[in-house]
Order: C-alpha cells, then sequence, then structure tokens
C-alpha cells in the first residue's frame, strides 16, 4: 500500500473548534497556550504562537470545525488530492485561511480535514516552544478509523492497542516520522479526544506547568509516560471541557513494522494513573 500521506509529509499544522462562548475559548488559547488573539469579520477568533494556532468560531461546544495539515510542497498536496479522489472521496472546499492551493475530505465519522501548503508564519512572539503536533479523535468504530486514514488517504500505521476480544481500542496513525499525527480511542462516543502541542523536551514541559500555574490551571493528568510513542504528557482542560495535551520526546520513526499493545492501564501510562477510554 502506497503511504501517500507519509509521501506528503503532512503534519497537523492548526485546528478549529466551534464552542457557544467563542470569545471566552479564545481568550483562554491566548493566555494558557501562549497565543496573539485576533478577531476576524466572519466572527472566527484567530489564535497564533510560535508555530501553533488556534480558530475559534460560534457553534457547539467540544466540536471540531476543521483540522488543517500542511504538506512539505505542491506535489504532495496533489498526490493526497489524487488518492483521495481515486478511493472515491468527495473532495471539498477548504475553508481554512493558513492553507493555500487546498482541499478538503470528510473521514468515516464526518470531521473535515484539510491539507494544503501552509502560509507564510509571521507570528512575532517569543512564547514557551509548543507546536501543534497530534490530534486525537474518539470514535464508536477504530477499524473504520483505520480504513479510512491508513486505507484511503495513506497514513502509516504505527501502533495498534488491542482488547481481550481482540478489537481494536486505539490506533495510532502518522503521515510523517513522528509517532502519531492522527489517533482514535474506541469511545461511547463521536468527537475530538484531545489534542496536543509538542514542548520538545522535558525541561519544557516543566515550563508549561510553570505558565499553567501562573494562570490558575492545574493539571488533569499527568506528568506521565505513554507506551505507544513512548512520549512524556500532562493534560489541561479548557473552558469548553477540551483536553489539551503538552508532550515531549515523541518517537519518531523511520523503519519499524507497527506493534500491538494490550489495552491495560500501563500501556496508556507507563508511570501511574491510566484515564482508560474503553
Amino acid at each position: 500500500m502506497t503511504l501517500t500521506a507519509v509521501q506528503a509529509g503532512a503534519y497537523l499544522h492548526h485546528l478549529a473548534f466551534e464552542s457557544e462562548a467563542p470569545e471566552r475559548l479564545a481568550k483562554f488559547y491566548a493566555d494558557v497556550m501562549d497565543m496573539n488573539l485576533t478577531q476576524h469579520s466572519d466572527g472566527a477568533w484567530r489564535c497564533e504562537g510560535p508555530a501553533r494556532r488556534m480558530i475559534v468560531v460560534p457553534g457547539e461546544n467540544k466540536k471540531m470545525a476543521y483540522a488543517g495539515l500542511a504538506c512539505r510542497d505542491a506535489d504532495g498536496v496533489a498526490a493526497l488530492r489524487a488518492r483521495a479522489t481515486a478511493e472515491g472521496l468527495e473532495i471539498l472546499d477548504s475553508p481554512s485561511p493558513y492553507l493555500d492551493g487546498a482541499f478538503a475530505v470528510r473521514d468515516q465519522d464526518g470531521h473535515l480535514i484539510c491539507f494544503g501548503l501552509a502560509t507564510p508564519d509571521t507570528v512575532k512572539r517569543a512564547g514557551i516552544n509548543g507546536p501543534t503536533q497530534h490530534l486525537t479523535f474518539a470514535s464508536l468504530d477504530v477499524e473504520q478509523f483505520v480504513d479510512f486514514y491508513h486505507g484511503k488517504l495513506g497514513f502509516a500505521l504505527s501502533d495498534r492497542v488491542i482488547h481481550e476480544d481482540g478489537t481494536l481500542a486505539t490506533a495510532f496513525t502518522r503521515s510523517n516520522h513522528e509517532h502519531h499525527t492522527i489517533a482514535c480511542f474506541k469511545s461511547d462516543r463521536t468527537g475530538v479526544d484531545h489534542h496536543s502541542y509538542e514542548a520538545g523536551e522535558w525541561i519544557t514541559i516543566r515550563d508549561w506547568c510553570d505558565h499553567f500555574a501562573e494562570h490558575d490551571v492545574q493539571l488533569m493528568w499527568g506528568p506521565g509516560r505513554h507506551g505507544p510513542g513512548n512520549n512524556l504528557f500532562i493534560f489541561i482542560k479548557d473552558p469548553d471541557e477540551n483536553w489539551i495535551e503538552v508532550s515531549a520526546e515523541l518517537e519518531v520513526i523511520h523503519d519499524r513494522d507497527n506493534v500491538d499493545w494490550p489495552q491495560h492501564p500501563r500501556t496508556l501510562n507507563k508511570w501511574g494513573r491510566a484515564i482508560l477510554r474503553s
């Protein structure tokens, strides 16, 4: 199977979330995630930091409006578009203000995923290191998630977590050398489980924790270390109850087969308490 998304070097560039209180949510990301804030004529709020961006639009709480993935070059965008077309996916217009030459598709659960070329980063801010890194969904059907992202778009399958009955609890897919770009947990709901920002190294997680403390935001989980991906992590919640992860030292994969892990608390957190989704 051709790994079209990996060949395109796609990476998570930005996210857009809906909110019943978009100004409140946007101001949280501006303050707590250390980003500049602007409001635009279309009613959207844009939060922009060093290599991280969040768009907030009016709508439902805890609902992703779309995700924006940037490709290495125009050939990569064209190859992904051709792959999606060949797989029978409907090619949609991209609403993203941060992608040029872009198109969008809807995944098996209806999430709008945009692919294009990143517009120039003009953010002038000396913030804490924390590029947008990965997105994890909650779904009733992880097998269909794998079929869409791995089978139809050519993401690589990095690791799987397996229930005792042989069904999928979690799947991790990547579109570059990092362990996962988009992952999925088995759940009793459909939506976003969490999104993550890359701290780079352990000491920067400390800096984020100090920054959160200055804004009276407490950790809801962590610090810990995941099994799949081997990354260090902390989690907080935003005012709409969306989960935010800050991650460091995520595994870089060059050439290995995917690994099957057992659905067990130590798979999710080698160090201690686990939050099992199923």
